[in-house]
């Protein structure tokens, strides 16, 4: 079994800036970089992971292909770009397809203002360059209402892969059911994947958690979606927060302790591969 981190960040704050590190997570706010992860990638048995970006600049995407290029064990880049400018787009997009570990494109939606950001007329043109190119559109689905657009912008780009972040952020330990219903409504459409990730408290309130706690929204996702269509992630180094990486990494393998082997096969590694159309080396 090819097993994959479908959701990692690295960082320098010397090198770029992160308006959201210091107020948010400020004992993380230093530079944390592949030396820091590959100790946890030997230990947890990880063969490769996917870099996601962690600020919406172009120098967060020179410092992630800087690392990607020099260590094989990161499989993909989900870099940023600006989708609201379909011409930088495009000029943007030749410059990252200089690297074929460029795999997809994520915005930080949840830091801009408007909740319809994702199906402003410029935003739809830009998730049309990105399903030419035949990369995929990672969705940071933090409000209820971008949830709801993902089978919005589904249907209108039927050719773009889209997948959803931390699984939108369920709220742990509280009422599923909201959630659960426009989870459900994104999984009809089969170009939709989500991600199992982020899911322990990370912010605000860090209370003890157990695999057991996050278990029903793990459920609600993998009845709704298959395990083909899902993916483990450790968001690290966010996790750290959260009892660390072998911690965060051990309770989403014992979710899907039970299920058969192919479909853990899914979960660890092949709906990464197949999504984001990793070239393992």
């Amino acid at each position: 079994m090819v097993v994959v981190d479908a959701h990692q960040h690295f960082w320098d704050p010397r090198r770029v800036s992160y308006p959201w590190l210091a107020t948010e997570f400020p004992e993380l706010d230093r530079p944390l970089g592949f030396e820091d992860l590959a100790p946890h990638l030997r230990l947890s048995g990880v063969d490769a992971t996917v870099l996601v970006q962690s600020d919406d600049e172009g120098a967060d995407d020179d410092l992630m292909l800087e690392i990607a290029s020099a260590h094989p064990e990161i499989a993909g880049v989900v870099a940023w770009a600006p989708l609201d400018d379909p011409p930088a787009l495009e000029a943007a997009v030749a410059r990252l397809r200089r690297s074929s570990k460029v795999v997809g494109v994520r915005v930080l939606i949840h830091s801009r203002p408007d909740p319809d950001w994702l199906v402003l007329p410029e935003v739809q043109t830009g998730l049309g360059v990105l399903e030419r190119e035949g990369l995929a559109f990672d969705v940071v689905a933090t409000l209820p209402r971008h949830l709801e657009l993902v089978p919005v912008i589904a249907a209108s780009h039927p050719d773009l892969r889209i997948v959803i972040d931390h699984l939108a952020k369920p709220p742990i330990g509280r009422d599923l059911s909201p959630w659960s219903e426009r989870v459900r409504r994104a999984a009809e459409f089969p170009n939709v994947y989500a991600k199992v990730s982020g899911l322990y408290p990370a912010r605000g309130d860090r209370a003890p958690w157990t695999p057991e706690d996050l278990r029903p929204a793990f459920s609600t996702a993998l009845a709704a979606f298959g395990a083909e269509r899902l993916m483990l992630g450790s968001d690290w180094p966010i996790c750290e927060v959260a009892g660390g990486y072998e911690r965060v990494t051990l309770a989403l393998r014992e979710l899907g302790a039970d299920l058969s082997e192919g479909e853990r096969s899914a979960l660890q590694g092949e709906t990464a591969i197949r999504c984001y159309g990793l070239k393992l080396s």
